[in-house]
C-alpha cells in the first residue's frame, strides 16, 4: 500500500502527532507499505532532511490555515499515485483542497485524523476560537468528514467526545491504534546526555514534564501546586520535595516568561529546572531518571510522551483530561485528577502518600500497560490491517 500523509508540518517541536508519525512510519514500512508525506513547511528546512519519509514540501507558508497555491495543482497531478490519503488535523485548509480533490472519479479516498482537534472542552478554553471554528464548521470541516471514508480516533475516548462539540455531525468513525516508539536498550549514552543537558539535578530526584509548553498544557497549574506542596511538606513531615524539571519546546517567549516568574514569586525558582526541547538520548536519559511524569493538561488527545514515560516505567500522573486516562487507570499505571490546581495538589500529595512497594508495583504497571496496548509494532500492524478492511468494500467487485 502506498501512503500519502498530508499534514501542515513535521516539525518535531509541533508535538505529538508529529512524534506519532515519525515512530509508526519505519515499522509500516517494514511491513510493505510505503509513506509520502505532503506539507507546507520549507524545503529548505532542516528536520526535512532528517524525516522518515518522503516530504513534499510546498511552503513557506506564513499563513494559520496552512493555505498554499501549490496544493491543490500538486494534488491533481500526483494523487492516483497512492492508495489513500491521509490527512492529520482540522481547521485548515488541507482537508478542504483533499476532499475537493477526492470528488474526482477514480481518486484515492481520504481518512481524516483530528488529533483531538473535536474536544468540546476546547470551547470552554477557547471560547472565540471556538465561534470561529463554528463557522467554519458549518462551512467547510462537516463536509470534510463527512465525505471522509472514515474519521480515524486515537482512543475511544477521542470518539466518543467528537460526537458531543458541533451540530450536525455525522461520518464513517473508526478507532485505530496508536502508539510510540521505544529505545530496545537502557543505553548508558542516555544518563550522561542527560546528565549533560541538566547537571544541576544529576543525583537528585526529580518529577518530570516534557510536551510544548502552552498554556493548554496546564504548566501553570503543576508550578502551583508543586509550590503549595513544597510550602506544605514540613507539616506533613514529608522528605524533602524532588525538583521539577519542565521540558520542551515554548513558541510564545512572553507566555514562557510569565511562568518563571511565577515560579519566582512562589518562591520555587531554585528547584524548577526549565531545559528547553528535549530529543534522542536527552529525552530518554530524563525518562529513565525521573521519578514520575506530570502531564496537568486541560486537553490531550492521546500524549506521546506519556506513553513512552510508561516504557520506561514511569508512573504517570495526569488529568481526566488526557484522553486515555481510562486505559492508564485500569492498568494501574497513572494516578488521575481534575484538570485545576487543587486537582494537580492532589496528585502529587497522593503520590508522596504511597509506599515504596505501592510505587514499585506502578512502575510494573506502567510498563504492562505500554507493552500491551501502545507497543509501535502492534500498533503499526494493527493500524495496517484497520486500514486495509477500510478500503476493502470499494475496491473489491460486487
Amino acid at each position: 500500500m502506498k501512503l500519502l500523509r498530508v499534514i501542515a508540518s513535521v516539525d518535531p517541536s509541533t508535538g505529538g502527532p508529529v512524534a506519532g508519525l515519525r515512530a509508526v512510519t519505519p515499522e509500516l514500512d517494514l511491513l510493505g507499505h510505503e509513506t509520502e508525506f505532503l506539507t507546507v513547511d520549507d524545503p529548505a528546512d532542516g528536520f526535512i532532511q532528517s524525516w522518515v519519509g518522503r516530504v513534499h514540501a510546498l511552503g513557506p507558508v506564513k499563513n494559520r490555515y496552512a493555505r498554499s497555491p501549490l496544493l491543490k495543482s500538486w494534488l491533481e497531478k500526483n494523487i492516483n499515485r497512492y492508495d489513500a490519503v491521509v490527512v492529520h488535523g482540522l481547521w485548515q485548509d488541507l482537508g478542504r483542497t483533499v476532499s475537493e480533490v477526492c470528488r474526482t472519479p477514480g481518486t484515492p479516498p481520504y481518512f481524516v485524523i483530528p488529533h483531538g482537534m473535536l474536544d468540546p472542552g476546547l470551547k470552554k478554553t477557547y471560547p472565540f476560537r471556538h465561534f470561529k471554528k463554528w463557522i467554519y464548521w458549518q462551512l467547510i470541516e462537516r463536509h470534510v468528514l463527512r465525505e471522509a471514508r472514515a474519521v480515524l480516533f486515537t482512543c475511544e475516548e477521542e470518539r466518543r467526545l467528537a460526537r458531543e462539540t458541533f451540530p450536525r455531525y455525522e461520518c464513517n468513525e473508526a478507532v485505530i491504534s496508536y502508539g510510540a516508539a521505544v529505545p530496545k536498550d537502557k543505553d548508558p549514552a542516555f544518563a550522561t546526555t542527560w546528565q549533560t543537558r541538566c547537571p544541576a539535578v544529576t543525583n537528585r530526584t526529580f518529577w518530570l514534564y516534557l510536551g510544548r509548553v502552552h498554556s493548554k498544557k496546564g504548566v501553570d497549574l503543576l508550578l502551583r501546586a508543586y509550590a503549595r506542596v513544597r510550602q506544605l511538606s514540613p507539616t506533613l513531615a514529608l522528605p524533602s520535595l524532588p525538583d521539577l524539571v519542565i521540558a520542551g519546546p515554548c513558541l510564545d517567549e512572553s507566555y514562557l516568561s510569565a511562568l518563571k516568574q511565577l515560579a519566582t514569586n512562589k518562591k520555587i525558582a531554585p528547584y524548577v529546572h526549565w531545559v528547553g526541547m528535549l530529543t534522542g538520548a536527552a529525552k530518554w536519559g530524563a525518562l529513565q531518571a525521573a521519578e514520575i511524569f506530570i502531564l496537568p493538561s486541560h486537553q490531550e488527545n492521546f500524549g506521546i510522551a506519556v506513553v513512552e514515560a510508561l516504557a520506561c516505567g514511569r508512573p504517570v500522573l495526569i488529568t481526566d483530561r488526557v484522553n486515555i486516562w481510562r486505559e492508564l487507570a485500569k492498568d494501574g499505571a497513572a494516578l488521575v485528577e481534575t484538570d485545576d490546581e487543587s486537582g494537580i495538589e492532589r496528585l502529587l500529595q497522593r503520590w508522596l502518600a504511597l509506599t515504596d512497594e505501592r510505587r514499585r508495583l506502578m512502575s510494573e504497571a506502567a510498563v504492562r500497560s505500554f507493552r500491551e496496548r501502545f507497543e509501535i509494532v502492534h500498533a503499526a500492524q494493527s493500524f495496517s490491517d484497520q486500514l486495509a478492511a477500510l478500503l476493502k468494500p470499494e475496491t473489491e467487485a460486487p
